[in-house]
This record gives C-alpha cells, sequence and structure tokens, in this order.
C-alpha cells in the first residue's frame, strides 16, 4: 500500500530549476533514502513535502489526498513532520518543553480553559506531560528532562529533536541528514532507533543522509537525485552498481575506470 505519491515535481527559482519532473512511490511502514551530491535539490524536495515551497508544477499525495497549496502547519496535521539539516530546537527551553512544543497540534483545549485551569485542561495537560516523558525515554533522554536542549550534546540534540517529530504523531517522518556529525558509536544508535520507530510507530520514514553505510543498511528502496532530476531508484544492491548513480558521486571517470 502506498502513503505518499509524488507526481512531476519541480521546483523554479526564477530562471532556475531546482528540480525537475520527480516521480517517486512511497509505501507504507517502509524506510526510503533520497541521495545524491551536494545540490542535488534533496532539501528543495523536503521543502516541497512539508509545503516550505510551493512547487512550480506537479503534486503530492498523502494517502491519495494533494497537499499542494496547503500551509506547513496544515501539513503537519495531515500527518507529515520533519526534522532539518541544521538542527533547530528551542535552545532556551528545556528537553521536556521541546517535546511538548510538538504535541501542541493534538492537545485540543481552549485559551479560557488554561486561563482557568479547569479539572480537564489539567488533565489533558497531565496526559501531555506524561506522554513527552515516554517519549524522553523512546529516544533515550530521560535523564535530561530538565536540561536547556542546547546543553545537549549534539547527538543527543538529533534525538531530541526526533522525539520532538515524533510527538506530533506522524504517518511520515522526514529525517533530513540525521546522522550528520555523529560519531559511529551515535550512528549505530541512530539506526536501531530508526528501525525501532518503523516498526513500533507504525510511521513511514524518509531520509536524506549522506552516510552511505547508514543508507545501505536501513533503506528498503533509494531514490538518487543529481541536478535536480531523478536518475536512479530501487534497492540498496541496485543502487550500489548503478553507473549513473557511482558517475554521480564520482566522475565520469570512476565509471569508465571500473
Amino acid at each position: 500500500m502506498n502513503i505518499l505519491e509524488v507526481k512531476h515535481l519541480t521546483k523554479e527559482f526564477g530562471g532556475l530549476t531546482a528540480t525537475s519532473d520527480i516521480n517517486m512511490t512511497i509505501k507504507k511502514n517502509s524506510i526510503t533514502a533520497v541521495i545524491g551530491p551536494n545540490g542535488a535539490g534533496k532539501t528543495t524536495f523536503f521543502n516541497m513535502i512539508t509545503a516550505v515551497y510551493h512547487p512550480t508544477s506537479g503534486d503530492i499525495l498523502l494517502n491519495g489526498k494533494s497537499l499542494v497549496g496547503l500551509k506547513p502547519h496544515q501539513v503537519s496535521q495531515f500527518g507529515i513532520t520533519r526534522t532539518f539539516q541544521n538542527i533547530r530546537l528551542f535552545e532556551n527551553m528545556t528537553v521536556l518543553e521541546n517535546v511538548l512544543v510538538g504535541m501542541h497540534q493534538n492537545l485540543k483545549s481552549h485559551w479560557i480553559g488554561t486561563l482557568l485551569q479547569l479539572p480537564h485542561i489539567r488533565k489533558i495537560e497531565e496526559n501531555a506531560r506524561t506522554t513527552a516523558y515516554d517519549i524522553l525515554n523512546y529516544v533515550g533522554l530521560e535523564n535530561y528532562v530538565n536540561e536547556n536542549a542546547g546543553n545537549l550534546a549534539y547527538g543527543a540534540q538529533r534525538r531530541l529533536e526526533i522525539g520532538r517529530a515524533i510527538a506530533a504523531k506522524p504517518k511520515v517522518l522526514l529525517l533530513d541528514e540525521p546522522a550528520a556529525g555523529m560519531n559511529p558509536k551515535e550512528t549505530e544508535r541512530l539506526t536501531n532507533l530508526i528501525h525501532d520507530m518503523r516498526t513500533k510507530l507504525d510511521v513511514t520514514i524518509i531520509l536524506i543522509e549522506h552516510d552511505m553505510n547508514l543508507v545501505m543498511k536501513i533503506s528498503d528502496s533509494i531514490y538518487v537525485l543529481d541536478h535536480g532530476e531523478l536518475i536512479a531508484s530501487g534497492k540498496p544492491n541496485e543502487i550500489r552498481n548503478n553507473k549513473k548513480v557511482i558517475e554521480a558521486y564520482l566522475g565520469k571517470g570512476a565509471v569508465s575506470n571500473g
């Protein structure tokens, strides 16, 4: 069963075409990698999926419903959340507060009830905090609940950003270079977390990543972009031996000398 379909997706900035005629089909509960050299259009692609950018042409369908024209918060409400290449936490808020921010769209309360601290509002807030604690335990940050997010080590900040994203209960989670800057131990922990999220949280995962060992180990399918165009797609073994992919990363000489 397909959860996300991208059809002929194109984005132009003035006279520059950032992505051109991209087509993808993402299966429910799959782990899909989008790879390519720097400037290939990967982050632009993510920005269109999450409505940061609106495509010049083409369509994005979540469970058959078009997302084109929606605002970022509406796309999130439909069930797509993301992390960013450059970590975007609220550094002066606590670890717990960052996760609670990620939950806000699912908390149904009125400002008057919040102001008066009505019993049912207090119950909602208590349940939210309990869920936030569970999420922090899940991503391995249970010992940093009251620590300011800006004080965390780099790998822990990455896991907090993932925790905040899953707090919104997404159907599809986009991870933009989640292993960037991580050491081998942190990368292994991230790999296990991604596998576990797919299984236990019933979430479909799409990631942009430059760590090819991680990509080949974790992905069900891979899409390869180069200069804004989709040049290959398939299973890890197919992509590993694809001449167009090798050329895009290593140059034509790598193919001719292979």
